[in-house]
């Protein structure tokens, strides 16, 4: 016969009761930033309401604040929810296992014209209504600084193998880098009915030529 003390029942009993209730919520959660996901992409930023939210999930209004305590609130998280949903830290993980920078590069180029492939209608409807609507507007700011977080780690990768082109600094590389692979930009190239293999193999290929000393026919390791 196996004795049990009552403090561990009781902790068997808790976590019988909480882990069902936690995945409840998790997907309660999920679901509400769901409906938001859509309604940003269908109708814009300003749509996204939490009664609009909470209609279109299928739940009250009060369902909506037991998880999210404002729209600012539900708006930010939005950020992190599409990243987890289109898996960003694996499109991306071939930057990270790249063999060298100029590789890491193309990688990227690949990586970001199969990622905005799937989030770019969010992406271009937050960045559209940034100006105007503050909860936009940190989301966009959010998402700008880690594009630029990621460039410059790109950049810095160019430099510290010595083989970042001539003329550029980490700063101005940087920048260059994030002004290319603007919404805009890609948004344009897929209009044009360009697909993200396309956009990958020609983005590769320009920022290759633009960036690094190798593709330029110089291997001079530049001083940053």
């Amino acid at each position: 016969m196996v004795c049990t003390s009552p403090q561990w029942e009781h902790g068997r009993v808790t976590r019988a009761i909480e882990e069902p209730r936690n995945a409840r919520s998790r997907r309660s959660r999920t679901a509400l930033l769901r409906a938001a996901r859509e309604i940003v992409e269908e109708e814009g930023v300003a749509a996204a309401t939490m009664a609009a939210v909470a209609e279109r999930a299928g739940v009250s209004r009060r369902a909506v604040y037991l998880h999210f305590a404002s729209r600012a609130d539900l708006v930010s998280e939005l950020f992190a929810y599409v990243n987890e949903a289109e898996d960003i830290e694996g499109r991306f993980a071939a930057v990270g296992d790249a063999p060298d920078a100029a590789t890491a590069l193309g990688a990227f180029a690949h990586a970001h014209a199969h990622f905005m492939a799937r989030i770019l209608p969010v992406s271009l409807a937050v960045e559209r209504e940034a100006r105007t609507d503050p909860d936009a507007a940190r989301h966009w700011e959010t998402a700008l600084y880690w594009r630029n977080a990621t460039n410059r780690a790109l950049v810095e990768r160019l430099a510290a193998e010595g083989v970042l082109a001539p003329g550029w600094t980490v700063d101005t590389a940087s920048d260059m880098l994030l002004a290319l692979i603007a919404n805009g930009v890609t948004a344009t190239l897929f209009d044009r009915g360009w697909t993200p293999d396309q956009v990958g193999d020609h983005m590769s290929r320009l920022l290759r030529t633009a960036f690094t000393a190798a593709a330029q026919g110089s291997g001079t390791p530049t001083t940053v």
